[in-house]
C-alpha cells in the first residue's frame, strides 16, 4: 500500500496549480471586460455631449436665417467641442414667387485625431424654406 500512496502524492499540487491558473485567467478577463465597459461608457457620454454641441450650432444657424444665409461657414467652440456651421442657399421660382431653400449643417468635433480613443464627431442638418 505504501507504493500506491507515493504515486498519488503529487496530484494535489498539480490540481492546485491548474486552479490558480484558471482563476488568474478569469481575473484577467474580468479586468479587461471592466476596462472596456468603462471606456464604452465614457465614449457614450462624449457622443451625447457632441450631439448637443452640434444641435446648439444648428439652432444658432436656424436663428440667423432671414432672407440670406447668416454666413457661408463659421466655427466656434461649445464646451470642449469645435463646432462648424455651414449654410447654403438655393433660390427657386414657384408660381412667379421666389422660394429660398436653406441647407444648414452643423458638425461638432472633440479634440484629437480621428481614430483616437477620445475623438467623437456628430453632424446634424436641417432644411428651411423662406
Amino acid at each position: 500500500m505504501n507504493h500506491i500512496r507515493s504515486i498519488q502524492q503529487g496530484f494535489a499540487a498539480i490540481a492546485a496549480i491548474f486552479l490558480v491558473v484558471v482563476l488568474a485567467a478569469l481575473g484577467g478577463f474580468m479586468l479587461t471586460f471592466s476596462n472596456t465597459q468603462q471606456l464604452t461608457s465614457a465614449q457614450d457620454i462624449l457622443g451625447s455631449r457632441s450631439y448637443w454641441a452640434a444641435r446648439a450650432g444648428l439652432e444658432w444657424g436656424i436663428a440667423g436665417v432671414t432672407a440670406t444665409c447668416p454666413v457661408a461657414s463659421t466655427s466656434f467652440a461649445v464646451d470642449a467641442f469645435a463646432v462648424t456651421v455651414t449654410c447654403t442657399l438655393q433660390t427657386y421660382t414657384d408660381a412667379g414667387q421666389p422660394v429660398n431653400i436653406f441647407q444648414l449643417t452643423s458638425v461638432a468635433r472633440s479634440s484629437g485625431a480621428a481614430g483616437s480613443v477620445g475623438f467623437v464627431e456628430r453632424s446634424l442638418s436641417a432644411t428651411l424654406e423662406r
